[in-house]
């Protein structure tokens, strides 16, 4: 089973400004305090290859799993990163992406999407219910006010 999700919010900021947000690992550091206990570096460092482990706050639907940087488009920015070990993969999915897209809007605004695209093994149908963009909708929503809060250009000021 195959499955594509995607949500948007329009952040007033110069898409440059959300894409060194998005495009880095600096999102990690953004994140961890609403999202995570902890997520460590493996290997690299931020660029193709990096190998992050993410660990949940308790109550998470599992305690940790490994994401790898697949993809990193500074002209078009686009990044993406793909679950590496554990978590999803353990619960019977073949991919588990997540893509952030940062497009300009105008001067002092910018577009910043969530895609995750997910595909599951026969048999495990049933996990499709996990699912879900409700964290990454929320990752969008602290990068914005994040970014509102640490920009010197914005579309109000």
């Amino acid at each position: 089973m195959h499955g594509i999700l995607s949500s948007e919010v329009t952040v007033n900021v110069p898409a440059c400004e959300a894409w060194d947000l998005y495009g880095t690992l600096k999102l990690s550091d953004v994140v961890i305090p609403e999202f995570f206990s902890a997520i460590d570096v493996l290997k690299g460092d931020g660029e193709v290859g990096t190998v992050l482990k993410l660990f949940f706050n308790p109550g998470a639907l599992f305690h940790a799993f490994e994401e790898t940087i697949v993809t990193i488009d500074e002209e078009k920015m686009i990044k993406e990163t793909d679950a590496s070990k554990g978590g999803y993969l353990d619960m019977g999915f073949n991919l588990y992406r997540i893509r952030y897209d940062v497009i300009p809007k105008s001067k002092y605004s910018c577009i910043t999407r969530v895609t995750l695209e997910y595909d599951l093994k026969e048999g495990w149908i049933s996990n499709a219910q996990y699912v879900s963009l409700v964290p990454f909708i929320g990752f969008l929503r602290v990068g914005s006010n994040y970014l509102i809060a640490n920009t010197k250009h914005t579309a109000s000021g």
